[in-house]
């Protein structure tokens, strides 16, 4: 991750999910906005990015990303929640699988045991590794 290009933000979400996929699918629409934003930032100097790839550790969110499909279970979602599907689909941005262990997030979400702790912070690309 130290090479990436990262932001971090942390907000109570206003909507109410029904379910995990539906929090994380309304979670990494809001990445999909600020990762839109960092990329017109950066046309500014003169860095033009093609596809902002997304990591995101629910299946779920990833699936409804990709399909444009209604499905009795998503019509409840708000309307503006679909951001995130229509710029997957325009290619502007990219959602891709990470595995729970290697999502670095969690090391700024959930409490986390030594091992898993550590692994994660060098994931950061703040530290040095400490023997």
């Amino acid at each position: 991750m130290g090479c990436c290009l990262t932001s971090w933000f942390s907000k109570k979400q206003t909507a109410l999910a029904i379910s995990t996929t539906e929090a994380e699918y309304v979670s990494v629409g809001k990445a999909c906005q600020q990762a839109l934003w960092m990329k017109q930032a950066l046309v500014d100097y003169g860095i033009r990015l093609d596809d902002i790839p997304i990591m995101c550790d629910n299946k779920g969110a990833i699936d409804l990303s990709k399909n444009p499909v209604q499905h009795s279970r998503t019509k409840h979602i708000e309307i503006r929640h679909h951001f995130l599907r229509d710029n997957v689909q325009k290619g502007n941005i990219s959602i891709e699988k990470v595995s729970s262990e290697d999502n670095i997030a969690d090391i700024l979400t959930k409490p986390l045991k030594r091992e898993p702790f550590n692994y994660l912070r060098l994931g950061l690309g703040m530290m040095e590794q400490i023997d």
